[in-house]
């Protein structure tokens, strides 16, 4: 009976080991004919999902079944599941992974929608664009007639709260090139939506922004920085934008312990019917959250991300696109988030949004945000 026992557990590993080395076989022929490569990151991101101690549990199993038999579970473990998408980074329940090599830029749709705001599916993501740095330093006439925008009143009133004379939110611009076809003259194309004017591009959003922050007593410090001409000067290209960013960020940080808040504003390239909405008569350009996966507060920075979406959806419903998160397949990953855990990366409307649409938009989110800060203040939260 113990000689019976022995060999059927002889048997069983000798499967289970003939089964992995089979898997892995196969595997190692797929990725050399379609030319595909195992990264750290899907390593990490299947690994992470899988349930270790089942697996341990799995193969210790095999020398003695006390481990397993009160948990009929751990037999469950997909181990060519698991083989095959470590090998090969495809996920077979998800199609998009079998494409996003083979087609240029189809790797963009593997953004995860975390909340979908109003008519957000995988067809209206977010989009971003890089162009040369030839483009990005190209000067353009501004369209004088589309700043007008709208006339913005602020209350004489001083704010009931203040943070007294303390700058707690940092604003900045890793893409501060970032533009809008109607505030450009004679400029058509999306890819050509840059300029260095802080008048047209997204630190002047950012500059309204603010302004609407600080009318509500809220300290700000604002990066005005020329993005594209300083990554000239170091020779880098747009790819470095985020490099160069985080040491505005971390010089900020280092400056002045106040800062509680940094918030990357950009702009997404999709066209006006996906980045505009109408809330009670008036036009808004409309917001998007963007979370880095590929940091250590992730979870931090997306539940942040989070509230913030419900309270805009609360008080201005559809103005948000929703909360997005991306990890280093699908862009940058990190995008200075690692730096605190209130950090932002929000995307101010679309290429074809005017001045009124963005002044509205920063107008709303103000409104939101300086409510939030305000309750987490009152509750102690810093």
């Amino acid at each position: 009976m113990k000689k019976n026992k022995q060999i059927n557990i002889f048997v069983r590993i000798n499967s289970a080991f003939l089964s992995i080395l089979i898997v892995f076989l196969l595997i190692a022929g797929m990725t050399t004919f379609f030319s595909m490569t195992m990264s750290s990151n899907s390593v990490g991101t299947v690994l992470e999902k899988t349930d270790l101690n089942k697996l341990y549990l799995y193969f210790y199993g095999f020398e003695n079944n006390y481990f397993t038999q009160k948990n009929p579970e751990v037999n469950d473990i997909p181990l060519t599941k698991i083989g095959f998408q470590l090998a090969t980074n495809l996920k077979v329940n998800d199609v998009r992974t079998f494409f996003a090599r083979e087609l240029p830029g189809f790797s963009d749709f593997n953004t995860k929608i975390q909340v979908a705001g109003e008519g957000t599916n995988i067809t209206t993501l977010p989009m971003e664009s890089s162009p040369p740095m030839d483009v990005l330093l190209k000067e353009r006439e501004i369209a004088q007639d589309a700043l007008k925008g709208k006339s913005t009143e602020r209350s004489s009133q001083p704010p009931a709260q203040t943070t007294n004379g303390k700058k707690v939110v940092y604003i900045y611009h890793t893409h501060s090139w970032e533009s809008y076809l109607p505030l450009l003259k004679q400029v058509q194309s999306p890819d050509d939506a840059t300029s260095s004017n802080n008048s047209v591009n997204v630190v002047g959003v950012g500059d309204h922004l603010a302004d609407d922050l600080e009318a509500k007593g809220i300290g700000i410090e604002h990066s005005t920085v020329n993005a594209a001409q300083m990554l000239q000067n170091k020779g880098w290209n747009a790819n470095s934008a985020y490099q160069f960013s985080r040491g505005l960020v971390k010089e900020a940080m280092a400056s002045d312990t106040d800062l509680k808040f940094m918030i990357d504003i950009h702009r997404d390239s999709l066209r006006k019917d996906k980045t505009t909405i109408k809330i009670n008569n008036k036009n808004y350009a409309r917001l998007v959250f963007i979370v880095g996966e590929a940091n250590p507060n992730f979870k931090q920075n997306l539940e942040l991300a989070k509230q913030l979406h419900a309270a805009i959806e609360k008080k201005y419903p559809g103005l948000s696109r929703g909360v997005f998160s991306k990890d280093k397949s699908m862009g940058n990953g990190v995008y200075n988030q690692d730096l605190s855990p209130r950090a932002l990366l929000m995307e101010v409307g679309g290429v074809d949004n005017n001045m009124e649409e963005l002044q509205n938009a920063m107008d709303a989110f103000a409104n939101v945000f300086s409510e939030y800060y305000w309750q987490l203040k009152g509750a102690g939260q810093f």
